[in-house]
C-alpha cells in the first residue's frame, strides 16, 4: 500500500492599511518577529534569508499571478509556501506590528527559511517558503544509519497500527544488498514521477530483492515521497496502518533505505524501505 506524504501550506492573506510613510525594510521587521515572538509564541526562531527568486515570484504575484505559478516561472520548487498582500503600507513599524497581531504563527512557523519581497507605490507583497531541500546523495550513509536508529527506536516498545497493537520486536540490521534493491526503486520513482510498489517494468519488491542475490524468506517494502528527513519518512510510516505493519513486524531480520531525486518530478524525493529476512 502507498501513501503520499504532504506538507499543509500556508493560506495566503490580504490587508488593508492607512497611508502614512515609505515603506522600510519588511524582511527585517518580519525577522525581529521571529527573534522576539509574538503574542503567545516565544520567539527565538532561525531569521529568514532573503531569496532573489522569492522577490521575483512576489514581483509576479503583483501582476496578477497565482502563488504557484510565479514559483513555477521563477523556478523556485517549495514544500510549502504562503504569500501576503499589504495595501497602502505606511512602514516597516506598521508592518511588524499588524503582522505581530495578525500572522503571528505563519510568520514564526520555524520550518520557514525563505521570504522575497516586493513593493509597488503603498503595495506590498511578501512571499514565504519552505524550500525544497532533499539530502544530499553523499548523505545516503548517514541517512539510512538515521532511518535505521528510528525503526528500531519504534520497535523497542509496542506500537499500535491502525487498530492492530503491535508488541515490541527485535531490532533490524542493514543490509546493503537490500540497499541495492531499494535504490533501483526509488531511482525509477523519481525518473518517472510516481509512486507505487510496482515498478516501471512490472516488477515487485521481491523480484527486484531476488535480482540482487539476496535468498529470502519474506520481504516487505515501504514507499514514500515528498518528505525531506529521516524524521519525517519514519513518522509517516508509523501513521500509515499498513507501513507501520512493516515496520514493526517480527518477521523481519533485516532492512534497507534509500532515496532520490528529481525536482521536477511531481513528489520531488522517493523513499523506498525494504525489510527482509534471509533463508
Amino acid at each position: 500500500m502507498t501513501q503520499r506524504l504532504l506538507r499543509v501550506c500556508l493560506l495566503a492573506a490580504a490587508v488593508v492599511l492607512l497611508p502614512q510613510a515609505a515603506l522600510g525594510d519588511v524582511t527585517g521587521a518580519i525577522n525581529r518577529i521571529r527573534i522576539h515572538g509574538c503574542q503567545e509564541r516565544p520567539g527565538s526562531v532561525p531569521r529568514l534569508r532573503e531569496n532573489s527568486r522569492l522577490d521575483a515570484a512576489a514581483r509576479r504575484l503583483a501582476r496578477g499571478e497565482s502563488l504557484p505559478e510565479a514559483a513555477h516561472d521563477v523556478d523556485y520548487r517549495a514544500v510549502a509556501s504562503a504569500s501576503v498582500h499589504m495595501s497602502n503600507v505606511p512602514d516597516d513599524g506598521a508592518v511588524e506590528r499588524l503582522v505581530s497581531e495578525r500572522f503571528c504563527s505563519q510568520v514564526t512557523d520555524r520550518d520557514l527559511r525563505d521570504i522575497g519581497t516586493y513593493r509597488r507605490g503603498p503595495d506590498v507583497w511578501l512571499v514565504l517558503a519552505i524550500p525544497f531541500s532533499p539530502p544530499r546523495p553523499t548523505d545516503a550513509a548517514e541517512v539510512a544509519r538515521r532511518v535505521l536508529e528510528l525503526t528500531n527506536q519504534a520497535r523497542s516498545r509496542p506500537q499500535r497500527c491502525g487498530r492492530v497493537l503491535y508488541p515490541a520486536a527485535p531490532p533490524l540490521a542493514l543490509s546493503m544488498t537490500l540497499q541495492t534493491a531499494a535504490l533501483e526503486h526509488s531511482r525509477d520513482m523519481a525518473a518517472h514521477g510516481f509512486l507505487d510498489h510496482t515498478g516501471r517494468d512490472g516488477s515487485s519488491p521481491a523480484v527486484r530483492v531476488t535480482r540482487t542475490g539476496y535468498r529470502w524468506r519474506i520481504v516487505g517494502e515501504n514507499v514514500a515521497s515528498g518528505v525531506m528527513t529521516p524524521e519525517e519518512a519514519v513518522s509517516g510510516w508509523l501513521g500509515s496502518p499498513h507501513h507501520c505493519e512493516n515496520l514493526m513486524s517480527a518477521r523481519f531480520e533485516q532492512m534497507a533505505v534509500a532515496y532520490a531525486t528529481n525536482a521536477s518530478s511531481p513528489g520531488g524525493i522517493y523513499w523506498t524501505q525494504l525489510f527482509a529476512t534471509p533463508r
